[in-house]
């Protein structure tokens, strides 16, 4: 396979994540990620271990909501082998109509991904994410089992020059 085509097959698994979220088939996201993928999101205040808790947790938090919307775009994907690495932008919008004080928060970061070709395809195993900016009313993400949403920023550059990010490190662009 060629690595354009490993960057394609990546691109893809990035963005069912949206597709898995926002449709809650929760099943999809062992397409997306290792059974042992670590998963770090900062915006959901919470680290988890396997994909099995980040589905439980993902439904818990997710299916309280009236809405949502996913979009990820701008991968840039490093392939070396069996191991890639991606960064990609995300833009998350939560509706929740009974929230007081308006229904919509929208929050954007990116994410920070290794992932691994397993027999079945490309699988995150690992992925770090960070909240660049948000807007919108901060009730709408409301605590759910093991999440206590933070509306704390980060900017990519103090992340990398700081040696954080794991595609910069991969590319060799400290």
């Amino acid at each position: 396979m060629s690595v354009q085509e490993d960057r394609s097959q990546i691109i893809d698994t990035i963005n069912l994540y949206g597709v898995a979220l926002d449709s809650h088939a929760w099943d999809l996201l062992d397409d997306i990620f290792t059974v042992d993928a670590h998963a770090d999101f900062g915006p959901a205040g919470a680290v988890w271990k396997s994909v099995a808790a980040l589905k439980f947790a993902f439904k818990d938090f997710h299916e309280t909501l009236t809405n949502h919307m996913h979009t990820m775009t701008g991968s840039c994907v490093h392939v070396d082998g069996d191991k890639a690495n991606a960064l990609t932008y995300g833009d998350w919008l939560l509706s929740r109509d009974s929230a007081v004080g308006g229904p919509d928060w929208v929050g954007r970061g990116w994410y920070d991904d290794e992932l691994v070709r397993t027999d079945k395809g490309w699988r995150i195993s690992s992925r770090v994410c960070r909240l660049i900016s948000w807007t919108g009313n901060p009730l709408v993400p409301e605590p759910a089992y093991e999440q206590r949403p933070v509306m704390t920023t980060h900017t990519l550059r103090s992340h990398r020059e700081a040696g954080k990010v794991k595609y910069f490190l991969a590319i060799g662009k400290k």
